[in-house]
C-alpha cells in the first residue's frame, strides 16, 4: 500500500483493493434501495456501542464515564451534510486503516472471531460481518468523513472521495466515539429532510435497542422557537421480550403498524425457538383477507430482522405461498446474509426456520378452531382459499392441512360445517370411501342428479363450491387411510340383489341404447344409471377425464383448449320418461320421436349439471313439439 505524508501531517494513502471497481458496484448493484445507507451507518453505530459495553465487562474505564448510549443524526442543510454520531467503541489510527482503508474487512467479524470462547450468552450480537456497509455512503455522497476516536487514543480524520485514496490525520475529538460525515450529492439532500430522516429510520431501524435521535425544532408558546432533542426509533422489539410481558393491546397496535390492517389480529403467534437453531418469531394471523391479497400480487411474508435491524420488508422464503396471509417479523442471528444484506443465500437454516413456523401457525389455527370456532369460521370462509393452495404445494403438509379444511355437506344444514375427521367419524361401517363434488353452488349441488344414490344409501358428500377445489383436491387422494374421489365418477356399489336387476335391464335396454349411440354421436357412451333414483337422466365424465365444473372453469379463464371431452349419459331404467321411450322404441325402432325424447334427456342431463346446452333453440323446438303432441 503506497503512503505519503504531507508536511502538514496529513497521511495520504491508496485504498488496498481496487476501489473504484468495488464502489462502482456498491453504489449500482449491491443494493436496490439507496436508504439502505442510513440502516447500514445506523448498524455499525449501534454495533460500536456493544462492543464498548461488552469491553467495559472487563474494564470499566473504557467508559470514561460516559454511559447515555445513542446514535444521532445531524442534518446540516447549509453545509449539505449529513452526520451519524456514536458514543461507541472508536476507531485509532491502526483500526481506522485496517476497517476503512481495506475493502471487505470488517472489524466486526475480526471482533466475533476474538470471542469464539467467550460465554455464548455475553456475546453483543452483531451484524456488520462483511465490512462494506460503510461504503453504501457513497450511494449518496461525493465525499466522506469520519472523525473517530478510542479509548486512550488520539482522534483521526478520515476523509475520501472514493476514488481511490484517503487522507488521515490527527485531531481533536472531546469524547470516544465515532462521526460518520456524508457530504450529500445535491440530488441526495432530500435525505436532510426531517420526515425523510424519520421515515427510513421507522422502516430499518426502529427496533434497534439503542436510541436514534436528532434535534428538532418546536413551537412553544408565543411561538418563540426552541430546539430538543427527539428520539426517533421506537426501541420496542415485542419479539425479544417474554410473551407474558407483552400486552394484548401492545400485540394489537404492532400489528396494525407493521401489516397495516385497521383491525385488531385474530390470533397471536409469539415463541423461541432454542437448540441448533435460534430464533424468535412473533406472527399474526389477520381476521379478514387484507387488500393486497384481494387486489395485488406484491410481495408477501414476514419482515426478517437480525438482531433488530430489518433485513428483508418481505422473506418469501421464510413461509409457503398459501400462507401469505400470516403477517410478522422473524428475528435470527444465525442466518449468514450476502454482502448487501439485502439478500439471503441459499441456507438450509431458512428450510428449518419455515418448518417451524408452519408447524406453529397449524397449531395455532388448531386451538383457534377449538377455542373460538365461530371466529375461526370467520377466517376460514375469508382465507380458506387461500390455505387450500397447499394441498397442491406441499406434498409433506397436506394431511395437515386437511386437518384445517371446513365443509358443507348433504347433510349439514346451509353455512354450518364438518372436518374431514368429522365426515370419517360419522362414515357408515359399509363405505369405504370419502366423496366430493364440486360445482358452481350449494343450491346447485345438494340437487345434482349423480347424488341421488348416496343420499338414498344415507352416505354423506362433500359439497364444494370454492373455484379452488377443482384444482386442488385432485391433489389430496386420500385422508388417514381414506381415499377422496369425486362423487360424479364413482357412485356407490350396489347390493348383489340390485346388480342382477341391474344386469338384466342392460340387458333388455341394450336394442335402445344401441340405437341411441348411433344418433347422439357427440357421446362418448350412453348406458344405464347405477347412482340414479329419481331423475331420468344424467351426465358423469368418464373415469380419469376432466369433470364438467372444471371445463366450465377453464372456459371462463380462458384456458380451455379445443372441444370439451365427450360425456357419458346416464339413463334411468326405472323412470317413467325411460320406460315410456323405451316403449315407444319397442313399437317402433324407426320413429323419428325415438331419437327427440333420447335427445331431451341428454338435454336436460346438461341443465342439470349446470352447463349450457349448444344448441337452446333445438332444445326449445323439441319441448314445443312435444307440448303440441300431448294437447292433440
Amino acid at each position: 500500500m503506497a503512503e505519503s505524508i504531507a508536511p502538514s501531517g496529513i497521511e495520504k494513502r491508496e485504498f488496498k483493493s481496487e476501489l473504484r471497481q468495488i464502489l462502482n458496484i456498491i453504489t449500482h448493484s449491491l443494493y436496490s434501495h439507496k436508504e439502505i445507507f442510513l440502516r447500514e451507518l445506523i448498524s455499525n453505530a449501534s454495533d460500536a456501542i456493544d462492543k464498548i459495553r461488552f469491553n467495559s465487562l472487563q474494564n470499566e474505564a473504557l467508559l470514561e464515564g460516559n454511559r447515555d448510549w445513542k446514535i444521532k443524526l445531524i442534518a446540516d442543510k447549509a453545509a449539505g451534510t449529513l452526520t451519524i454520531s456514536d458514543n461507541g467503541v472508536g476507531m485509532s489510527h491502526d483500526g481506522i486503516i485496517d476497517n476503512l482503508g481495506t475493502i471487505a474487512r470488517s472489524g466486526t467479524r475480526e471482533f466475533l472471531d476474538s470471542l469464539k470462547e467467550a460465554d455464548a450468552a455475553s456475546r453483543p450480537e452483531l451484524i456488520g460481518q462483511f465490512g462494506v456497509g460503510f461504503y453504501s455512503a457513497f450511494m449518496v455522497a461525493d465525499k466522506v468523513t469520519v472523525v473517530s476516536r478510542a479509548f486512550g487514543e488520539p482522534a483521526v480524520r478520515w476523509i475520501s472521495d472514493g476514488l481511490g485514496e484517503f487522507t488521515l490525520e490527527t485531531v481533536e475529538k472531546a469524547g470516544r466515539g465515532t462521526d460518520v460525515t456524508l457530504h450529500l450529492k445535491e440530488e441526495e439532500k432530500e435525505f436532510l429532510e426531517d420526515w425523510r430522516l424519520r421515515s427510513v429510520v421507522k422502516q430499518f431501524s426502529d427496533f434497534i435497542e439503542h436510541p436514534i435521535v436528532m434535534d428538532v425544532e418546536k413551537k412553544g408558546e408565543n411561538d418563540l422557537k426552541t430546539i430538543e432533542e427527539e428520539t426517533l426509533n421506537s426501541r420496542k422489539a415485542l419479539w425479544l421480550r417474554s410473551k407474558s410481558d407483552v400486552t394484548a393491546e401492545e400485540h394489537n397496535t404492532f400489528y396494525k403498524q407493521t401489516s397495516g390492517d385497521f383491525e385488531d389480529p385474530l390470533k397471536v403467534i409469539h415463541y423461541a425457538a432454542e437448540g441448533t437453531l435460534e430464533f424468535k418469531a412473533l406472527l399474526y394471523i389477520p381476521k379478514h383477507k387484507s387488500f393486497e391479497l384481494q387486489f395485488s400480487e406484491g410481495k408477501t411474508g414476514p419482515k426478517l430482522y437480525i438482531n433488530r435491524v430489518q433485513i428483508m420488508d418481505h422473506c418469501e422464503q421464510l413461509l409457503p405461498a398459501y400462507l401469505r396471509f400470516v403477517k410478522g417479523v422473524v428475528d435470527c442471528s444465525d442466518l449468514p446474509l450476502n454482502v448487501s444484506r439485502e439478500l439471503l443465500q441459499h441456507n438450509p437454516l431458512l428450510e428449518k426456520i419455515q418448518k417451524s413456523l408452519v408447524k406453529n401457525i397449524f397449531q395455532a389455527l388448531e386451538e383457534l378452531r377449538a377455542a373460538d370456532y365461530e371466529a375461526y369460521v370467520g377466517f376460514y370462509t375469508e382465507l380458506g382459499n387461500i390455505l387450500k393452495e397447499g394441498l397442491g404445494r406441499d406434498w409433506a403438509n397436506r394431511e395437515a392441512i386437511a386437518n384445517l379444511l371446513l365443509f358443507e355437506s348433504l347433510k349439514t344444514e346451509k353455512g354450518k360445517y364438518i372436518t374431514l375427521a368429522q365426515y370419517l367419524e360419522a362414515m357408515p361401517s359399509d363405505q369405504t370411501d370419502i366423496y366430493y363434488l364440486t360445482g358452481e353452488d350449494r343450491a346447485a349441488l345438494e340437487h345434482a342428479p349423480t347424488l341421488e344414490a348416496f343420499r338414498h344409501k344415507g352416505w354423506d358428500v362433500l359439497l364444494l363450491s370454492d373455484p379452488i377445489d377443482d384444482f386442488v383436491f385432485p391433489m389430496l387422494p386420500d385422508y388417514k387411510g381414506k381415499a377422496l374421489k369425486p362423487a360424479d365418477r364413482n357412485a356407490p356399489e350396489l347390493a348383489p340383489e340390485d346388480q342382477k336387476k341391474a344386469e338384466e335391464a342392460t340387458e333388455t335396454f341394450k336394442p335402445l341404447l344401441s340405437l341411441l349411440k348411433e344418433k347422439l354421436t357427440e357421446l362418448k357412451d350412453i348406458r344405464l344409471s347405477k347412482r340414479l333414483k329419481e331423475s331420468a337422466s344424467c351426465l358423469v365424465a368418464d373415469e380419469g377425464a376432466m369433470g364438467a365444473h372444471m371445463e366450465q372453469l377453464l372456459q371462463k379463464l380462458g384456458k380451455a383448449e379445443g372441444a370439451p371431452a365427450p360425456r357419458i349419459l346416464e339413463l334411468n331404467p326405472e323412470h317413467p320418461a325411460v320406460q315410456s321411450l323405451m316403449k315407444l322404441h319397442g313399437a317402433n325402432p324407426a320413429d323419428p320421436r325415438v331419437e327427440t325424447h333420447g335427445r331431451l334427456l341428454y338435454d336436460q342431463a346438461v341443465l342439470a349439471e349446470g352447463s349450457r346446452l349448444a344448441n337452446p333453440s333445438d332444445f326449445i323446438r323439441r319441448i314445443n313439439e312435444l307440448l303440441v303432441k300431448d294437447g292433440q
